[in-house]
Order: C-alpha cells, then structure tokens, then sequence
C-alpha cells in the first residue's frame, strides 16, 4: 500500500526509479510471495495467451467450423476443419482432430479447382500424422514400457492398440503411391510399421528403408529407461534439468522444470541406490511455475548450489515472464530472492544463462541470453555479483547486450589468456564470440574466430573433444526459419525434414537444413570447422545436447536429442561415442537410445551411484499436447575407471566454474592427459558441477593439476587412486575423501 500511495504522488519516472529501488531491496520472503503471485497470474492468463499450451485459437476454430455458413462453402469449411484439426492435435485432443481431418477428407471430392493439390496432399498428410498420434496416445502413452518409441522399435515397444498405426500406413501408403519420392511420408510409414511388427517385410519394398538405417552403427552396451523404477518418470512438457547435491548428503538429486506455465518446478531426491523421492513442496517450490531451463551455481558463496529458473522461451514479447534466482539454505530448501538481488527489475523471454567470474574479483557473474523479435529487441544481460548477494546489469557497458533471438550461451577460455570470453548462439542470425578484454568490456571476433554458424542455431556443448587441452564447442542447428521466396515460389515447411531423411538415407536432394558444428580450438584465437572430419556432418535438428563420458574412456561423448515443433517430426536422439579424439561413432541403435520424442535438457551423469554416467532427458514438445514421460537411461557398465574430483573455490568462486584440470594416467604403459574444465557443460540442461573424469584402463591418476581461475595459482596432487571421489580446496594441500 505504501508504494502504491506515494507512485500516485510522483511523476511515472520517479515512481518507476522507486518501484525499482524498492524490488532491488525487497526482502527474500516478501519477494517470493510476489514471484508466485506473478506466475500464478501467467497460469491464468495461459489458456488465453499462450500459444503453445492454450486453447483461445481452438475455441475461435470451433465457432467457425459449426457456423452453418462455412459449411455452404466446400473449400472454406474444408480449410477451417483442417485449421481446427491441426490446433486440436495441438491442445491434445487428437480423437476430436482425426474426427475433422476425416470430415475434410470426405469434402475433397467437391473442391474441384478452389484447392491447390498441394494443400489437399499436405492435408492427407496431416491425416496420417493424426493416426499415428492417436496410436501412440493409446500405447507410448497409456501402455508405455522400457521400449516405448525407441527405434529400432523392439518386440514390448510394438502397440497392443494397433487401429492408430494401421490407419495411418493407409494413408501414408496412399500418399507414397501419388508421391513415390515423398521421403518424409516413408519415413514415417516405416516407423509404423515398426509399431504393429511389420518392419521390415511388411513394408513394400519400393518404400523400405534398409534396416542399416534404423540398427545401423558401431556396436555398444545396450541402456535400459528405469525412470519409472526410479521415480522421474513425470509427465509433463519439455524443459530444463539440472542435477546436483542440493541437500549435502553426498548423493546426487535432480530438479526438473516444464515450460507449461501451469506446471510446477519438481525436486527428485536421490536415496544413492538409483531411487529417488520428489520433495517438491518440501523443497520450497510450491507455485513455482514454468520453466524452460534451470541452471545451478553457488552464486553467494556459503557452500551451497543454488538454481536460476529461465522462463518465456520462444514466446516473443508474451513471454516476457520472471526469472527466478533459488538461494539453496544447504539443505535443499530454496528460497526465491529474484527481486532482493537484482535479477527481477525487468522481464525478458529466455531459456538460456550461465555463471562465471568474468572479472576475476572471486564471485560468479550471470550472463542471460534473451530472445527478442524484430520491433522488440529484448537486449541480453550480463549481471555483474556485487560480493553481497545482489546483481547489476552491465551488458551494455561491456559490449554483449546484442543478439536478437539467443537459443545458448557458454563462457569459454578461448584464448587461453585465462580469461572466460562468452560465446552466443543467435537463432536466425550469426552466432557471436565476446573476447575478454580483462577490464570489464569485451570485443566480438566470432567472425574472425571462425563461429558464427549454424544460423539456425540452438544449444551449445563446451569441452575438450579432441583432448589437445584446449576447450572446443559444438553448437546444435534446430528447425530454420521460412523465408520470403522471390518470385512468388511457396516454401515446403517439411524441407528440413526431407532433408533429414535423405541424409540419412544418403540420398541426394535440394531440400536444405543445417548441421551442427564442431568447432575445434586451434589455440591462437581461432577454431576450425571439424564437423566433417569428426563425423558429425549430419542433419540432426537438435534440441538438448548432452555430454559427458558415457564408457570412461577419457573422451567426451555427446547425445544429441532431437526437436520438431510438429508431430510429423518422428526423429531419433543419437549418441556419438568418441573414437580417442579422432571422430565420433554412432552407437546408438545397439545402445537403444534412439529414442523419438522431443527434448528439452540432457544430463549425463551417474545418477544411481554405480560407477558409470547414466542419460536423463527431460522428454516432451512444448505444445500442450505433447506431453510425455521423461526417461532415464542407465548405462549397462563395462567401461573404464574414473575419478570424481570436487572442487571447492576459497580466492577463486566457491563453485570452481572456470577451473581447469589436467590429469595424468599411465595407460598400457604410455602417459596420457586428460583435460576438464569445471562448468555445466551444456547451456539447456546442466551436468554436475564436481567432474567425473575416465581413465581408460589406468589404475590410478598419476598427478592431477587444478588451476584455479582468477589467481591463475596451480595446485598438483600425485597418486590418487580410481574409483573414488575426491575433494580438492584451493586453500588445502590434498583433497580429501
């Protein structure tokens, strides 16, 4: 009441400087009563507002359809029907759109000429793409098992309820005799059959596809999803996942967030046998809601991980909803101080963020990417820690306020002067590289570097891929934008899909879509395009991206998830195993982790404390009715030794992001170094922050060296025995168990 009395005083500027003051300096109680206040009201208002997860426009489509006047008019009642059934499919009522794509089907007889045969064809396409959401809402969905939309599609993944499916290879058959080379409609038939048991042979040989293509690729320990053994098998819309030992018992937990903004955030507590308990609203987050990513760092300094919630992604200017920062009490309990430090005076859309010491002065800074429109450029921020638990947004003065649509961030040595320099990845539009001029500003070189690609971008993996010591980045390439063709010529919206079958068919084609990019570090400033020669060369269409060391080799590897918008987007995660530096193989098929769901964060981590690092995926699309269960895959073993190394920041951030390690091992009698950087690794979904480090076959680290970011001071430690996590400070001499 008072600020609402004195702003009636005040001139709109005055009273808006005092608003601000007054946020910045809000207690941490009164200030998470305001949070969920807000995101309460973003929860009402969604139904209406939201595009991906309301109804409003389903309603409209409605009234339209029943309005007797439409129906007098073949081709108009035709085009609403397909509109209504194409938002139905959307808000998940997938019986009532195959109910109207079958009406409109019926009305195709009467258009004669009022219709291009290109619509009409993409209509029965999207007929077919209904079936088979239908079939998996009565079997993915309501039946699910361990093997549920894993392709290959194996003998308990096969649908009991068969008439979705069934329907659609009708269609899709019907489509392919007109069409022969529609590659996107044989895809799809393909997988279909999969679901009722008929691949390959009950596919016409002038359609199949190889089954090379499907179980194709090096051999490898075949993974198992326990999520719901475990407990993290929820629900919900895609989102962010990050895991960490919030409550101090050692073992590691998992926060999961949604993008439904009627969702709340979900705490899953790990018991350290691969079972976890959800504690929630035990953990604080009652009315926290939403969700696009989470990322955690200590961000104050006292020894416990806190959390940023991003929210707003992809919205434009609707989705200018809070951020929320999580101070962790240590015992996983979080409180929200969004607005006592400084991180809530303004609302953006954004799904991406990252911590470092960028001034080197000993606390973590926060840069946000953010995601603005042409008429609304929502500018980035890099929140500068003032030391007592507030924020100040310097962007501006530093120089890395631009970007129009930011889909991933990463800070980076990537010059080795010590310094973290900030990589950008901007979607539709060049990607950015800030260096760290080391007096608070920075200069874009990511031409000059070599980085600015893919344009469609999306979420970026930093990591020493090639182990020269030196941090490389890999950047993700999504679904492009459809520009204006010359000429009058339309755009195919299924292009990058075609061009994703083809190039996994090896067939030539001009429909076009990007790869992701791996960029190798070449140690003076720059970085070389090693996509081709690393294998990567692939239409992937990626979503999250994970990595981490899935056999213990000492080489990262990386999962690669995939993300489609529309349900035609049936597509295969796929894990690339490095082959010791020089390329990556393909293993997914034979570790059954092709899994055809969107995405949103990945971790990879050992989450049931067995010694080797296990896959999460937050699984599902950001429309409402494209909800599935997350999964959790556990790695079947059989892979090297390992060492956990924790690192505990005293001059340098308490977290140790920045910090680089250098391990040394004997492996069959040759030395060999192993590189890590301490960070989360991915900007949408974030690992661990202690490193879990393979070792090949070595049975010990010769010497491990940390050199702690800011002061640049080296600490070495010999002899260390696999197997076992150990705890280094930067103020001790020897880490401790």
């Amino acid at each position: 009441m008072l600020v609402s009395r004195r702003s009636q005083m005040f001139p709109v500027s005055c009273a808006l400087v005092l608003l601000a003051a007054l946020a910045h300096a809000a207690p941490a109680d009164e200030g998470s009563e305001r949070m969920r206040a807000l995101l309460a009201d973003i929860a009402r208002r969604a139904p209406e507002e939201n595009v991906y997860t309301g109804d409003a426009q389903v309603k409209a489509l409605r009234a339209q359809v029943e309005d007797p006047r439409a129906a007098a008019v073949p081709a108009l009642h035709w085009r609403r029907l397909r509109a209504l059934a194409v938002h139905e499919l959307r808000v998940g009522e997938t019986a009532a759109a195959v109910r109207h794509l079958e009406e409109a089907t019926g009305l195709v007889p009467k258009l004669g000429r009022a219709v291009p045969q290109a619509d009409v064809d993409a209509a029965q396409l999207e007929l077919a793409v209904a079936y088979l959401r239908w079939g998996e809402d009565r079997n993915c969905v309501a039946r699910h098992t361990s093997e549920s939309c894993i392709v290959p599609i194996g003998p308990s993944g096969v649908h009991t309820d068969q008439e979705g499916s069934r329907r659609g290879i009708a269609v899709l058959q019907e489509i392919l005799a007109r069409q022969p080379d529609h590659l996107v409609a044989r895809w799809l038939l393909n997988i279909a059959s999969m679901t009722v048991g008929e691949y390959p042979d009950g596919v016409p040989e002038a359609w199949r596809i190889p089954a090379a293509a499907f179980a194709g690729g090096e051999p490898s320990g075949r993974f198992s999803d326990v999520a719901a053994a475990s407990g993290v098998q929820t629900r919900d819309l895609g989102g962010g996942v990050a895991v960490e030992d919030y409550d101090g018992d050692g073992v590691l937990d998992l926060v999961v967030s949604s993008t439904n903004p009627q969702s709340p955030l979900r705490y899953f507590a790990g018991r350290g046998d691969g079972k976890f308990r959800e504690r929630s609203d035990a953990a604080g987050f009652a009315g926290l809601l939403g969700g696009g990513n989470v990322v955690q760092a200590d961000y104050d300094g006292d020894g416990d991980v806190d959390l940023l919630v991003l929210r707003g992604a992809w919205l434009g200017r609707s989705g200018r909803h809070p951020k929320s920062l999580l101070r962790n009490d240590g015992k996983g309990t979080f409180t929200d101080v969004t607005f006592a430090s400084g991180l809530g005076e303004v609302h953006y859309p954004s799904q991406t963020a990252a911590f470092a010491d960028y001034d080197g002065d000993g606390d973590l800074d926060l840069y946000v990417g953010n995601e603005g429109e042409e008429n609304f450029r929502f500018p980035s921020q890099l929140f500068r820690n003032d030391g007592d638990g507030t924020f100040t947004d310097v962007a501006a003065q530093a120089g890395v306020a631009g970007g129009l649509l930011v889909k991933g961030v990463a800070w980076l040595d990537h010059d080795g002067d010590g310094r973290p320099d900030l990589y950008v990845s901007n979607y539709n539009e060049p990607n950015r590289l800030y260096r760290n001029r080391g007096d608070g500003t920075f200069a874009e070189v990511g031409a000059a570097a070599g980085v600015t690609l893919p344009i469609a971008s999306h979420a970026v993996v930093t990591g020493d891929f090639d182990g020269d010591g030196r941090t490389d980045l890999f950047v993700g390439a999504t679904t492009p934008l459809h520009r204006p063709q010359a000429h009058g010529t339309k755009v195919d919206p299924l292009s990058p899909l075609t061009a994703y079958v083809a190039g996994t068919l090896r067939l030539p084609t001009s429909a076009e879509a990007e790869t992701a990019r791996l960029y190798r570090n070449l140690g003076d400033g720059r970085f070389e395009d090693a996509t081709r020669a690393f294998g990567l060369d692939r239409v992937l269409l990626t979503g999250g991206i994970g990595v981490g060391d899935v056999n213990a080799d000492g080489f990262l590897d990386l999962y690669v998830g995939t993300a489609w918008n529309g349900y035609e987007g049936l597509l295969p995660n796929v894990l690339y195993v490095n082959r010791g530096g020089k390329r990556f193989a393909d293993v997914t098929a034979s570790a059954g982790l092709g899994h055809l769901q969107k995405d949103g964060g990945i971790v990879i981590a050992d989450l049931d404390a067995d010694g080797d690092e296990d896959v999460f995926v937050n699984t599902g699309g950001m429309f409402g009715g494209d909800a599935f269960g997350d999964v959790l895959f556990a790695n079947p073993g059989g892979g090297g030794n390992w060492l956990d190394l924790k690192l505990v920041g005293r001059g340098a951030n308490r977290s140790a992001i920045g910090a680089r390690i250098r391990v040394t091992v004997l492996e069959d009698g040759k030395p060999r170094e192993i590189h890590r950087v301490v960070g989360a690794g991915t900007s949408f979904g974030a690992n661990p922050l202690r490193q879990r480090i393979g070792l090949g076959t070595a049975r010990r680290a010769e010497t491990v060296e940390v050199t702690w970011p800011g002061s640049g001071r080296t600490q070495t430690v010999r002899h260390l025995d696999v197997g076992r996590l150990a705890v280094a400070r930067e103020d001790g001499d020897r880490p401790s168990e």
